[in-house]
């Protein structure tokens, strides 16, 4: 399921630099209408108009169709992006030598493809352009038409010449600090989607280790608990014990929690795949909250337990053990951190279920706030934890859901899990079945 994340990170940043591209692209647009009319018809220089509208008409057209390329939501590739820089560096090139070629002071607009090759192409690619633009600088040195500029560069800014000289270092200067900045903007981002998919990717596997080991210690806890069994019913029946009813009542406690082990054990084993004679059973969202809950409270030394569940029209799911151990793992830690009053809360928000579990204990530390859901990261002291929550956020982040937890004002602390209901729930099938 992982794999194709990081080709989509590629999409989506190649994506944004084409976007780049069609962006700068109107700017030169409008700059070289613009600057043909100024030059023409304010400075009274001839210009072969005709063509030059006709290769900027050229530009558009081919700009267009990179805009619906863009649309399209397609991969991008470097061959694509090295393709459109070509093209402007020949849309340029033919400008030029209609226009002065090297004595036209725009020529340095060739330093500008030069370095947004280098950002965005690879480095094959970056060595071509700057081959292909040295050719044709030196090209339009031998073949160009001449422009028709008196050599009056020593009048400083009242020189026509030198004029362009500025406007031509202010615009690269400009365009560079934009739209560079902009494409490192783009390259940092999927810089750090890749290091979050890494980070997911660690956890995930940081998972299965977890589960394997909790597989086998299920399995391996299996025999003595039987063992117990046996023994704790043996002793039940002995006339020893059965004249004795406070060994009885003790007895029956030590059954009693000996169950909750092997129910716990069946719960591992059903969660790594190896379901103990049980199967899923189909339900209502709402029974088997009302179920978890239950057991839960039947199961935990909690003194004063609070359900409120507002989630309205029910709706038909699947028994899910991984949901009922994330949901009954955010009560062990509301219980463990306040054992006199714990709250759960069941809404409904659009096609989301939101589950609020809230205590009156110390609430969470800020560091612990800060990285929610990281592994070994437990205010408990003890080894090994911190695991819960990391599960809990990872069940939900799986079922594409969210975990956030805040500390209340009143003392305590609340966290809130939603999940989206087309995840858990069954759909109906158009003949009104499941």
């Amino acid at each position: 399921m992982r794999a194709p994340e990081a080709p989509r990170i590629q999409d989506a940043s190649g994506l944004q630099n084409l976007e780049q591209l069609i962006q700068l692209r109107w700017i030169a647009v409008v700059g070289q209408i613009v600057t043909i009319e100024v030059a023409h018809y304010g400075l009274q220089i001839r210009l072969p108009l005709g063509t030059m509208l006709a290769i900027l008409g050229c530009l558009i057209v081919f700009n267009i169709a990179s805009l619906l390329r863009w649309r399209t939501g397609r991969a991008v590739t470097n061959g694509e992006l090295f393709v459109a820089l070509l093209v402007d560096v020949a849309m340029l090139s033919a400008q030029l030598y209609l226009s002065g070629g090297t004595t036209n002071p725009f020529v340095f607009l060739f330093l500008l493809q030069v370095i947004l090759g280098a950002v965005l192409l690879e480095a094959w690619s970056s060595l071509t352009m700057v081959v292909i633009t040295t050719l044709c600088f030196a090209g339009l040195a031998l073949f160009s038409r001449p422009l028709e500029l008196p050599l009056d560069h020593d009048r400083g800014l009242a020189s026509p010449y030198v004029q362009g000289m500025l406007v031509s270092f202010a615009l690269n200067a400009a365009l560079l600090l934009i739209f560079v900045t902009r494409i490192n903007r783009n390259l940092r981002e999927r810089d750090a989607r890749l290091a979050a998919l890494r980070q997911r990717a660690a956890e995930e596997e940081h998972i299965v280790r977890m589960g394997l080991l909790a597989s086998g210690a299920a399995h391996e806890l299996g025999t003595p608990l039987a063992t117990l069994a046996v023994i704790l019913g043996d002793w039940r029946r002995m006339p020893e014990f059965a004249a004795n009813p406070e060994l009885q009542q003790e007895i029956g406690e030590m059954q009693t929690q000996l169950q909750r082990c092997k129910s716990i054990v069946s719960g591992v084993l059903m969660s790594a795949g190896e379901a103990r004679g049980e199967s899923s059973v189909e339900t209502t969202v709402s029974t088997f909250l009302d179920e978890l809950v239950q057991a839960w409270r039947e199961t935990r030394p909690v003194t004063s337990f609070v359900y409120d569940n507002r989630f309205g029209q029910d709706l038909p799911m699947v028994s899910d053990s991984a949901l009922q151990q994330m949901i009954c793992n955010v009560l062990d830690n509301a219980l463990e951190a306040s054992p006199y009053w714990v709250r759960l809360e069941v809404d409904r928000e659009g096609d989301r279920l939101l589950l609020t579990v809230t205590d009156n204990g110390p609430g969470f530390a800020p560091a612990m706030l800060a990285e929610l859901g990281k592994p070994y990261r437990s205010s408990k002291g003890r080894p090994g934890g911190g695991l819960g929550l990391f599960l809990v956020v990872n069940v939900a982040r799986t079922l594409g859901g969210s975990v956030s937890a805040q500390n209340r004002e009143e003392g305590g602390a609340v966290v809130e899990l939603t999940l989206p209901l087309s995840a858990i729930v069954l759909e109906e099938e158009p003949d009104g079945g499941n």
